[in-house]
């Protein structure tokens, strides 16, 4: 279809639906093509519905004979510039994603919904070209003009909502405007950062010869890849603060991404000290839908300077970006697990690519992917091997506990030192990875095992909400008194999870306070925040959580760490377990002595002398790392060779696997199997059972990705083509997951 006349255009759009392809509409009634730009929003009819969907492209052809017209123009302006419109159709290409998906994905939730962005449009004070030539003390005679004055010169603008908040009246904000000192501007918020009294000293520490050594490496401009492997403790963190006043010196953005969100109070309170005079907008799935907008809004629109965000703020246009730093680049919760399965980390390096802009990636315990391109020289290789200032690496002993009396999975000799140490003023951390009172309940008469009745695996038992709950589903039903089956009463709650450890220690260390931080104890908003308080201010007591514990918090009364089972990922299905548990080890005993008192970390095992464990805990995570890329080598699994996951799922197995075992004829009329080129399956997932569908894959491996790219494009062509409504396909490219 073409269209005449110089006004006339067609709409090739991006909708929210899961077909791999642009549609074409006509412009929306009334509406001037003009001014219709790429990377606005429109409503949009699809199949009966109406749909928010992104404008890519204007173009003057359409192979469609008939198109409707979109419904009504969102925006006035692009939410979307060009850079960030040709990253996201790269990362919708490499992950066979259908872009719609893509940009839905990309955008909060209010805008996903088609609440026009001036909806949070704010007005904020400036200083006028005169009102930035005064000196300091020119309204000396109008003290409450004068604060006003100095608070400009020093953020620069300030919005009318924070105005209130400190306490500017609309007199003295007339009155500076009246002698032409200050205009108003509108923009998005910039939610302010909390700052408490608990607060690090904005005044930087003093860098140490590795520190500096370290951002001195780091290109200023143009495109590199860094790797910065750090022990635990070792000053990292001030690292990222130096390389991001760097990019706030040349004018530019900086994105800062952790893995957590319960990371981001503290790390927001500890760039806002050193920051002050510059905005900081944090994106993350912890804020109210409003506050999310606003800061989205105001990354995408350059007004904020720093950018601190959970896994999807990668997909976040950014107009000046500077430099991009992912910390605790291993972790696994930036790797999208459903919908579109991007990797936040592997697209940090795309879009600085893009950019032409540094990407640091930092870790104690680098994943093996990040590590081999390091020792293979893609990535550059930065270490700091000391702890900063006067912290020394913790003691580590094994307490073997075969055939030992356990109290509630605690070694007698493990529960002395705990009590040694709180004696002494000091704080403990106990590492359990098991929330709940304990991971199954059975009848010791019959042997029935409470089992969720949707997915392959046992209920946990919450003994204090008096349930039992699947935390694959979370299907949960009251906590029984007696046998379903034969009716006993002799009922019997098998291992240990942070429920009944926190009973046992809250008994034998009734004089000190005990911290459970875990999922149920940090659904709130804050909650994380709340409970290490106790913890921060430096008052001896005991923290017991789940791996939330583990990741980058700063305790430096915290000199005994007890893991206490080491072997959880030592013996698993998945070739990914031992990597993982490595990490998780390593992550939590670095916890111990970061500060001027020594740390010791006792690791419970049922095998002490387990190589892989033997070698972690004698010459650390990077030997360890180093085996495990050898053992991949071998076995032929990433990251020497490239996978990628065909999924499906269906409440009737026989279909799921029915459709993966046409999947793999279809793509090996296409790709025979080569020592290139490998298939396996399809095979269940190791949760075969989840939510009432049945789960299987079919797994891809080579030797080169670009051999897998096209392979995936037809299966997605042939795919898409599939009328069973019941059954759910996916790809998943460089799956981290086989669960």
């Amino acid at each position: 279809m073409a269209i005449d006349g110089g006004n006339a255009a067609i709409l090739r759009l991006a909708v929210p639906v899961p077909l791999r392809r642009l549609f074409d509409y006509l412009p929306p009634a009334g509406v001037e093509p003009a001014s219709l730009v790429p990377g606005q929003r429109l409503w949009v009819p699809f199949g009966g519905r109406k749909l928010v969907a992104v404008l890519v492209d204007v173009v003057a052809e359409s192979p469609h004979a008939r198109l409707k017209p979109a419904l009504a123009q969102i925006d006035s302006v692009p939410l979307f510039d060009a850079r960030s419109r040709a990253f996201l159709h790269w990362a919708a290409d490499y992950y066979q994603a259908p872009p719609g998906e893509l940009y839905a994905a990309a955008l909060p939730a209010a805008l996903r919904k088609g609440k026009p962005a001036d909806h949070w449009a704010e007005q904020w004070l400036q200083l006028t070209t005169e009102g930035k030539g005064l000196p300091d003390t020119a309204l000396a005679r109008a003290p409450k003009q004068q604060a006003l004055l100095q608070l400009l010169l020093q953020r620069g603008r300030e919005s009318r909502t924070q105005l209130k908040v400190l306490g500017h009246s609309t007199a003295v904000i007339r009155a500076l405007g009246e002698r032409g000192l200050v205009d108003w501007t509108a923009g998005p918020t910039v939610p302010p950062p909390v700052i408490d009294d608990n607060t690090e000293a904005a005044a930087p520490p003093q860098l140490n010869e590795e520190q500096q050594q370290v951002l001195e490496a780091i290109p200023a401009e143009g495109f590199s890849a860094s790797l910065l492997e750090g022990t635990t403790g070792s000053g990292k963190t001030e690292v990222y603060l130096r390389l991001m006043a760097r990019v706030l010196a040349a004018g530019r953005q900086a994105l800062l991404m952790v893995p957590e969100i319960g990371l981001t109070p503290q790390t927001l309170r500890r760039i806002a000290a050193r920051f002050p005079e510059h905005n900081i907008a944090a994106l993350h799935s912890g804020l109210a839908e409003g506050e999310r907008a606003q800061a989205w809004l105001s990354a995408a629109m350059g007004t904020a300077d720093i950018v601190i965000g959970t896994r999807s703020a990668i997909l976040t246009p950014l107009p000046r970006l500077g430099a991009v730093i992912i910390d605790e680049e291993h972790d696994g919760s930036f790797k999208q697990q459903d919908g579109v399965r991007y990797s936040a980390r592997d697209l940090s390096l795309v879009l600085g690519r893009n950019a032409g802009v540094p990407v640091l990636l930092g870790s104690a315990t680098p994943s093996l992917e990040s590590l081999h391109n390091a020792l293979s020289g893609r990535y550059q290789h930065l270490r700091l091997r000391n702890r900063a200032g006067n912290a020394r690496p913790p003691q580590i002993s094994v307490v073997p506990t075969l055939g030992q009396p356990l109290e509630e999975g605690f070694a007698p000799q493990v529960l002395r030192h705990i009590g040694d140490t709180l004696a002494r003023g000091e704080q403990v951390l106990v590492f359990i990875n098991r929330r709940g009172f304990a991971p199954a309940l059975t009848c010791d008469d019959c042997g029935w095992l409470a089992d969720c009745p949707h997915c392959s695996s046992k209920l946990t038992m919450h003994r204090r909400s008096r349930q039992l709950r699947c935390h694959h589903c979370d299907y949960r039903r009251p906590l029984v008194e007696s046998c379903p089956q034969c009716h006993s009463r002799s009922l019997s709650a098998l291992g240990g999870g942070t429920e009944r450890s926190e009973e046992l220690l809250a008994r034998r260390f009734a004089d000190f306070p005990v911290i459970r931080v875990d999922r149920d104890t940090t659904a709130s908003k804050q909650a994380l925040d709340r409970l290490l308080a106790p913890a921060r201010d430096g008052e001896p007591c005991l923290l017991l959580g789940t791996q939330m514990l583990a990741k980058g918090h700063h305790l430096p009364r915290v000199t005994l760490v007890v893991i206490q089972d080491a072997d959880g990922g030592l013996f698993s299905a998945d070739f990914r377990a031992p990597e993982r548990t490595g990490q998780l080890l390593e992550q939590v005993a670095g916890r111990a002595g970061r500060g001027d008192l020594a740390g010791r970390v006792l690791v419970q095992s049922r095998f002490p002398e387990h190589p892989l464990l033997q070698l972690l805990l004698e010459r650390g995570y990077g030997p360890f790392a180093r085996q495990l890329l050898q053992d991949r080598a071998t076995a032929q699994l990433p990251p020497l060779r490239a996978m990628a996951l065909v999924r499906a799922e269906c409440e009737e197995p026989r279909w799921a696997e029915e459709f993966l075992q046409q999947a793999r004829a279809q793509m090996q009329t296409l790709a025979p199997p080569s020592p290139e080129l490998a298939y396996l399956g399809p095979v269940p997932a190791l949760l075969e059972r989840k939510s009432g569908r049945f789960r299987f894959y079919l797994q891809i491996t080579a030797d080169k990705r670009g051999v897998l790219q096209p392979l995936l494009a037809r299966f997605c062509q042939w795919a898409e083509g599939n009328k069973n409504r019941r059954l759910r396909w996916a790809v998943d490219m460089d799956a981290q997951e086989l669960a």
